[in-house]
């Protein structure tokens, strides 16, 4: 947490109260420095957070007030990699401020933050960053923006220079005033006759734009008869036209906290409040849909869990935007996972549940400091400690009218992670520790891997793996090593053979003794295996025919040639001897494990890889570098198709032994622009070449 600020109280009586506002901008946009400069403008003696990798991959909440307006000001984090916590600020929050350096533009991953906004449509406003920074032009920032987010990007301030082109405040298109921040504060005036000048320019575009998204038919009667509408009027149709979410208003914000009083004004006057906000998908226990209603303290109370965070002493925080009703300390909850009811996939390490608590004593957030409270309206974000079943995206609602909010889509982890505990001690701190991680981070997936038996810890990226990594060694304190990801492959026979099983031994006394002739023929893929009895005249007594079938099947799951389990492969067995006193179960077993293996000749046997089908979507100046990247890693291209405006989505299969890495080695290719999904397609055949080494190490180790 920050340094200590003084206590601060705010007073919430009603949602028209509160607005919450999410930060949005990708890293070295500027967008921590507005936070920051946001709190520091309101909060006396706030003198900043500290570097910490932890802060930077969770979003982070604050608050200020404004004219007796609460703001919570949620701050996002804008790597790629933390993209879920991206879309729980977003569920949180009732508006967004996209932040964009204008020095930098829109890069790649400010475009795939922006989609995100766009997905959630969520009313935003634009901040542009570092106009003082060389080389940087409001008006091109402009542009470039516009070009990127759409036409509904319209100036609402225009940067005030001093006579050496410095910026030293900005102009209101609105009001036509001036605001100027050289003598270390806000002084506002009229504009100068130059300074109207500028504001003409821009200004009529900017009325229109409001008036047209705004939807207010009377207002737009008047402009178009150019009667004169009131700077007030205009003013409550900004909130109007952004809470439509397409008109995007743009302010220059420096570093030095020129522009913060008009952002902050903004968010008060033009940013929707908790009363308009409309929940897309919502249901009873039921599954029916159902609507929340008009948003009231008074009816029942529906909330969200947005984050929970874990504490290996304090133990779990649950962080609740709280959308209707009012909630109470000491009052009874119900909490309900549903993704089922919804059609969406249930992980079976969060599966679906209801549970009931008994909510205590809970905090909110005034300034940086967490303050008690009993009892928080709907629009208000609280923290309820000690919901030891509530997870990320669950619903808490009234028991006695109990409902299920949709949870937003979780990002699909696509870089996996093998671990590898240092003692049994570790082991079983490890499980405790990687239960607690995916009750703190819904994009973590666990998974045992069939076929290799590996336990797989499923992470974002290579900065969430990091994360993933320091969380279990730093705050858990298990000893942990990462290993390579293992592959399940798989052996069949690719020509027929034949052979014969002999297990005969005589120590004295009662012996062994049994003789089995098989052939095998290969199958088609995923066929699996069968089974043919096609012995006569006895040769194999009909009560070890099974027994050779068990033996053929325990030597299929360990394999021939590479300890890899063999599959779609037929075995005719039809001949064999026996002996009438040293015959037996397990003598005909190892007689038909025996057979299999001698039947496995190098030249009869093959390794089978498993693919993937692979779909990428990716910016189009970067279609070919990706396209030759597939063809090295050993895929097949099945063809392209056209995307959203400039990018392509590539179909191909690719072995999955070339994709440990592919999420981290994407994002360097098309420079933040690709993302990619994967599933499971079959197996098939594994080039010689490489078939051949992991032979040889195999039977190197015997």
């Amino acid at each position: 947490m920050a340094s200590k600020a003084s206590t601060i109280t705010y007073k919430v009586s009603s949602p028209a109260d509160l607005r919450n506002v999410v930060l949005v901008g990708s890293a070295g946009s500027g967008k921590t420095t507005l936070y920051e400069n946001l709190l520091k403008a309101r909060i006396a003696g706030y003198r900043g957070e500290k570097e910490d990798p932890e802060r930077a991959a969770a979003l982070a909440l604050a608050s200020i007030s404004n004219n007796d307006v609460v703001i919570n000001l949620i701050d996002a984090p804008g790597h790629p990699d933390f993209a879920g916590e991206l879309r729980a600020a977003l569920r949180a929050s009732d508006a967004a401020v996209f932040v964009v350096s204008a020095a930098d533009g829109v890069d790649a991953s400010a475009q795939m933050l922006w989609n995100e906004c766009r997905k959630a449509n969520k009313p935003c406003a634009v901040v542009l960053t570092k106009l003082d920074a060389e080389d940087a032009d409001f008006d091109s920032a402009v542009e470039n923006v516009r070009a990127a987010f759409g036409d509904g990007v319209h100036p609402a301030y225009i940067p005030l220079t001093d006579a050496k082109g410095t910026i030293i405040g900005n102009l209101s298109l609105l009001s036509r005033r001036a605001h100027d921040y050289s003598a270390g504060e806000r002084v506002a005036r009229d504009a100068t006759a130059d300074e109207v000048t500028v504001i003409e320019n821009f200004r009529g575009d900017y009325v229109e734009s409001i008036i047209t998204e705004a939807e207010d038919e009377e207002l737009m009667e008047s402009y178009l008869m150019e009667e004169d509408i009131p700077n007030s009027t205009m003013v409550d149709s900004v909130m109007k036209a952004m809470y439509h979410g397409t008109f995007f208003p743009v302010l220059p914000v420096l570093g030095n906290g020129v522009g913060i009083e008009e952002l902050i004004g903004l968010i008060e006057r033009g940013f929707p409040t908790p009363l308009r906000r409309r929940l897309r998908s919502i249901a009873d226990m039921k599954g029916d849909p159902t609507e929340l209603g008009d948003i009231d303290p008074a009816a029942p109370l529906v909330g969200q869990v947005i984050r929970t965070s874990t504490d290996p002493f304090a133990g779990r925080l649950s962080m609740v935007r709280i959308f209707n009703g009012t909630l109470k300390a000491d009052s009874q909850v119900q909490i309900a996972g549903q993704k089922g009811l919804f059609g969406l996939y249930v992980d079976e390490h969060h599966p679906d549940h209801v549970e009931t608590e008994r909510i205590g004593q809970f905090q909110v957030i005034q300034g940086t400091e967490m303050v008690a409270r009993s009892s928080a309206v709907a629009g208000e974000i609280v923290l309820l400690p000690k919901l030891t079943k509530a997870e990320t995206a669950d619903t808490i609602s009234s028991s006695d009218n109990p409902l299920v909010i949709e949870p937003w889509p979780t990002p699909t982890p696509l870089l996996p992670i093998a671990l590898q505990a240092a003692t049994r001690n570790d082991e079983d701190k490890l499980a405790t520790a990687l239960n607690r991680l995916t009750v703190e981070d819904s994009s973590v997936l666990l998974q045992r891997s069939e076929g290799t038996d590996q336990l797989l810890i499923w992470t974002m990226g290579q900065a969430h793996k990091d994360l993933v990594m320091n969380r279990i060694k730093d705050r858990y304190s298990v000893n942990v090593t990462e290993v390579p990801v293992k592959v399940a492959l798989r052996e069949t026979f690719i020509a027929p053979a034949q052979a014969t099983g002999s297990h005969k031994k005589q120590s004295g006394g009662h012996g062994q003794f049994g003789v089995c002739h098989i052939r095998v023929e290969p199958l088609p893929r995923g066929a699996g295996f069968e089974f043919v009895d096609e012995v006569v005249g006895g040769a194999v007594p009909r009560q070890y025919i099974p027994s050779v079938e068990k033996g053929i099947r325990s030597q299929l799951e360990k394999g021939t040639i590479s300890g890899n389990p063999m599959v779609d492969v037929k075995v005719i067995l039809d001949d064999g001897k026996s002996h009438p006193v040293d015959s037996s179960d397990m003598a005909f077993q190892t007689a038909g494990q025996l057979a299999l293996k001698e039947a496995a000749t190098a030249d009869k046997v093959a390794l089978l890889e498993p693919l993937d089908d692979v779909t990428v979507t990716v910016a189009d100046e970067f279609l070919g570098t990706v396209m030759t990247d597939i063809s090295n890693r050993r895929g097949q291209v099945l063809g392209n198709d056209q995307g959203e405006p400039g990018t392509t989505v590539v179909r191909a299969l690719v072995p999955q032994s070339e994709l440990a890495r592919y999420a981290i080695d994407l994002r360097g290719l098309a420079k933040g622009s690709g993302t990619f999904t994967r599933s499971f397609h079959g197996y098939e055949l594994m080039p010689p070449a490489a078939a051949a080494e992991i032979i040889k190490a195999a039977q190197a180790k015997g």
